[in-house]
């Protein structure tokens, strides 16, 4: 069975998160912390997305699920909690492949009915909470594992966006962050082709060094915090400035992508700041 649960005023509405304050961390939270991206842009999105259309799963993501298998407890039972859940399919590979309970917050109802719609078609029960992370969300319940992966980018003070997945994490719960990454090599080509992501993205959440502030601001403890999959052209396939210099670098981008997806697998084995596709933080709470 899957139920969706409306709670609260689906708007714009900033809470200080993580309501206890130990004297080792000092909170300078904005409350009104900007989003880069908003509800709108949410529901547009998703109406735009094939939301449960086969596709071909791409390399990156497989690096995604094998961090996944390599790094998360498999202990069936485990409640984990998706944040920014729509789609939905990430949530269910967990589910599946761990035997977690599985539970969604969003407050794109368009995204929600996505994921709703990938369980259904699963036949495994999920509950999604249509509602913004930044509400008061102190009834909802605690959860052993929280998660985003592209959802952070998105906003100008990350820390307090981290700050309100703990608020839903439980003691000791494990805590999963995943950003792509559009800076390095990326940036460059990304300006003259889709100068619209660095307006949706903000930038300094693609280097690591400044996720240092998740713990010295927050009860986290690291367990695995660097970059995963390689050089990944898939990155920079976004073409929305359509002249003839930028179809041309297009087209190499698409050259590479078919490289990197079989003669060249191997060089994904090398990360770093300037070339990995993905970042990826996986901390306890302490």
């Amino acid at each position: 069975m899957v139920k969706i649960r409306i709670t609260g005023k689906i708007k714009i509405k900033f809470y200080l998160c993580y309501d206890y304050q130990p004297a080792q961390f000092n909170f300078h939270f904005k409350m009104n912390d900007t989003k880069l991206t908003g509800q709108t842009f949410w529901e547009n999105y998703w109406e735009g997305k094939p939301g449960n259309r086969k596709k071909k799963t791409s390399l990156l993501i497989k690096e995604i699920l094998r961090f996944f298998d390599r790094h998360l407890p498999a202990t069936p039972g485990l409640t984990i909690l998706e944040v920014g859940g729509a789609y939905g399919h990430y949530l269910l590979y967990l589910t599946r492949h761990f035997g977690y309970s599985a539970f969604s917050l969003d407050y794109s109802n368009v995204g929600n009915k996505q994921t709703q719609e990938t369980f259904e078609k699963a036949g495994i029960p999920v509950e999604v909470f249509e509602r913004d992370l930044f509400a008061d969300n102190s009834d909802l319940p605690k959860f052993d594992i929280v998660y985003s992966l592209g959802f952070i980018e998105h906003f100008d003070e990350p820390v307090n966006v981290v700050a309100c997945h703990l608020d839903l994490l439980k003691p000791g719960g494990i805590l999963l962050l995943g950003v792509p990454n559009y800076s390095g090599i990326y940036r460059k080509v990304l300006q003259r082709l889709a100068p619209s992501i660095e307006q949706t993205h903000n930038m300094k959440t693609m280097d690591l060094e400044n996720w240092k502030l998740f713990t010295e601001k927050l009860p986290l403890e690291p367990l695995f915090v660097g970059y995963i999959g390689g050089f990944e052209p898939l990155n920079m396939k976004k073409l929305e400035v359509k002249t003839i210099s930028n179809k041309l670098i297009h087209n190499f981008v698409r050259i590479l992508m078919v490289l990197f997806s079989f003669r060249m697998q191997f060089l994904r084995r090398f990360n770093s700041k300037y070339t990995s596709g993905y970042l990826v933080g996986m901390y306890r709470k302490k």
